[in-house]
């Protein structure tokens, strides 16, 4: 791809009016496909759900008036039927049906012999066989050209973003399948306008393919979504506000030499957490032969506490640190733990037997 591909549209199409006024905006901007939300799938019942079928007539009429390929969500072969039907000319499937494999199955049998781009986007949980399943299950049914949408993933403890981003997950997903375009979706990732400049320059830094998002004439009345909506003259200014990177991975000798350097303390650091690990093996022992518990609720807090000091001193990222240390200490519970069980099993062996 020359250029970043760029999908722009509001998040749900509320009118024809609505439709109208905010393709009107983009007049002036290149991008690839208007999107609108036609069927909206909510984490809560009672809320605007999508004008469904009777919205796709007024996709119709933003095609004929401003010459603008339409994009949809489907999320069943029913939707996948009338969209067709209507001549939409894209489509992508959204992080709920990805999350499930049976609804993926379902929307691919409705596309066979169907030769549009089909965007996928990841699922909710950070699974990458599974977002790659999609994948698989929709290149098996139709021979259409395939795109991956980053979006980010759900998180019950909220730190900054909407959706954490997870960008490892998204460069594994590139390496597994570094044939297909990978875009960023830096609208649902942030769930904050505020974020999307920031967003938008990660992604095209590690050379995403392109950018999905939500616009809206006048954001602050949408339907759906409003805080994370920009309107056409906004999007204007976000996209030339982009450093758009040199996409050809010509490195220079002074950044392969850094990256050397990365590379030796990258194996450091796992060399520092195996001698950690082996201590929270000798803590587990001991803890068992004491029959202790395993969490102990005041240590972790006073871990957390020194250890955000001490990453607030040497300027390191809050968050970075809390993930870490989080990551750092179910390893080690889980480790702990393998040894409470034999314990308990060692027990219930020798009061069987004696």
């Amino acid at each position: 791809m020359n250029h970043p591909l760029c999908i722009a549209g509001p998040c749900s199409a509320e009118s024809l009016e609505q439709l109208r006024a905010t393709a009107s905006q983009l007049r002036e901007i290149s991008f690839d496909y208007f999107r609108a939300g036609v069927w909206k799938p909510r984490t809560r019942p009672g809320t605007f759900e999508g004008h469904g079928e009777k919205a796709l007539p007024w996709l119709n009429e933003i095609q004929r008036e401003f010459g603008y390929k339409v994009a949809i969500e489907v999320a069943s072969s029913q939707h996948v039927d009338l969209a067709l039907k209507a001549g939409i000319d894209a489509f992508w499937i959204g992080a709920r049906s990805v999350t499930n494999p049976f609804t993926v199955q379902e929307i691919a049998e409705s596309l066979k012999g169907v030769d549009i781009p089909i965007f996928i986007k990841n699922p909710v949980n950070p699974d990458l066989k599974l977002w790659i399943g999609a994948v698989e299950r929709i290149e098996n049914a139709t021979s259409a050209t395939i795109h991956a949408i980053h979006r980010g993933f759900s998180v019950y403890e909220k730190l900054r973003y909407r959706n954490d981003p997870n960008w490892q997950i998204a460069l594994d997903f590139k390496i597994e399948r570094p044939d297909l375009n990978l875009i960023c979706d830096p609208s649902h990732m942030g769930g904050s306008r505020e974020y999307l400049f920031e967003l938008c320059q990660i992604a095209m830094d590690l050379h995403f393919d392109g950018l999905h998002l939500e616009v809206h004439h006048e954001p602050s009345v949408a339907w759906t979504d409003a805080e994370q909506q920009v309107n056409g003259i906004q999007l204007q200014q976000l996209l030339s506000a982009i450093r758009f990177k040199d996409r050809n991975d010509n490195t220079t000798e002074q950044i392969l030499e850094l990256r050397q350097e990365i590379d030796i303390l990258d194996e450091k650091i796992l060399s520092i957490l195996m001698e950690r690990m082996k201590i929270a093996q000798k803590i587990g022992l001991i803890k068992s032969s004491q029959n202790s518990t395993i969490y102990q609720a005041k240590r972790w807090v006073d871990l957390k506490k020194r250890n955000i000091e001490t990453a607030n001193k040497l300027g390191l990222s809050e968050e970075l640190v809390v993930q870490l240390l989080k990551l750092i200490h179910q390893e080690a519970i889980r480790i702990q733990a393998s040894y409470a069980q034999e314990g308990d099993s060692n027990e219930i062996t020798a009061g069987k037997f004696s």
